[in-house]
């Protein structure tokens, strides 16, 4: 395999990694309108869960389980979901930006935790040495990534495929007459505050998952893989794709985190050495000038949510 192709099959695992990610989101904002500004604290806890589950036994640490990669992954997303059941009964009756502002609290907590809490996290050394899933299996790690490739494909394409029947069924209808009018969807004998619940948990679960398969490919987790910027990048690739349209989802997924590897390579060859420590803002630039243009040009998103699907209509 080439190095362009090795590159290739990598950053497409990342790339379909988040777009799980955008995907819970766009349940959470695109169908029901909660404003999740703390994407990152729950791809973190997924992360760390199942990290914690499936690593060695560490001497005077927690966890060490060692249990197999699947129970792993899907018991950080269960750790997850519970995360986001505890923080959703404690603030999803507020609105809009105090929802904004109290998520995004309680992700820099999350973070501040697994800097700090060294027995369950590793610190700031974070966790080290995890297994990766049948990797002793490949000859290569060529292979084992395109084998890794092809597993976080089929998983992202089920997730998009029962999101999509999900969001078509009559409770998807529930969420966007939610999202569009509470008041009607009340006097319908619909329960808002129980239908935005049920929505932020599944969108975190989905979050919390793609943070543990990011770990079972990876093999490292640390509190740096979780800066604030995590958010920033997954909203930019949810408003450049088009919310409330999973394929919209995907597409920014691919197209965002494309445009930050690519400019962060162009900077490390271009800038002179001096220099190389603001590219990281020139990269964060480029991000916020793509969601302007978006805005301004595409103010639907890259592929918007459907036309023939009514943004007023109730439950059936």
């Amino acid at each position: 395999m080439t190095g362009f192709a090795a590159y290739l099959v990598f950053f497409l695992i990342i790339a379909l990694t988040y777009s799980i990610v955008v995907m819970g989101l766009n349940l959470q904002w695109g169908f029901t309108g909660l404003f999740n500004a703390g994407v990152v604290g729950f791809f973190a806890v997924g992360a760390y869960g199942t990290a914690v589950l499936i690593g060695p036994e560490r001497a005077g640490a927690i966890g060490g389980f060692g249990l197999p990669f699947p129970i792993g992954v899907l018991g950080g997303a269960a750790l997850a979901a519970l995360a986001a059941l505890i923080v959703g009964l404690a603030t999803l009756r507020l609105r809009e930006e105090y929802l904004a502002i109290a998520t995004f609290g309680i992700a820099i907590s999350i973070q501040l935790i697994a800097l700090n809490f060294e027995a369950l996290t590793g610190g700031a050394m974070g966790l080290i040495s995890l297994p990766r899933p049948m990797l002793d299996v490949f000859s290569s790690p060529a292979h084992y990534n395109l084998f890794y490739l092809g597993v976080v494909a089929i998983l992202a394409l089920v997730v998009y495929l029962a999101l999509e029947r999900a969001v078509t069924s009559p409770w998807g209808r529930v969420l966007k007459a939610v999202r569009e009018d509470e008041t009607a969807a009340r006097s319908l004998g619909k329960n808002p505050v129980l239908i935005r619940l049920q929505s932020f948990v599944l969108g975190c679960t989905l979050i919390g998952f793609a943070g543990g398969l990011y770990v079972g490919f990876i093999g490292y987790v640390s509190p740096l893989d979780f800066l604030p910027i995590l958010t920033f990048q997954i909203w930019a690739m949810l408003i450049v794709g088009g919310s409330g349209n999973n394929r919209g989802a995907i597409a920014g997924a691919i197209g965002v985190w494309g445009l930050w590897t690519m400019s962060g390579l162009l900077i490390s060859q271009v800038l002179p050495v001096q220099f190389q420590s603001q590219g990281g803002a020139i990269q964060v630039i480029l991000i916020g000038l793509l969601i302007v243009l978006t805005l301004l040009f595409r103010p639907r998103g890259l592929i918007g949510e459907r036309e023939t699907v009514s943004k007023h209509a109730g439950p059936r």
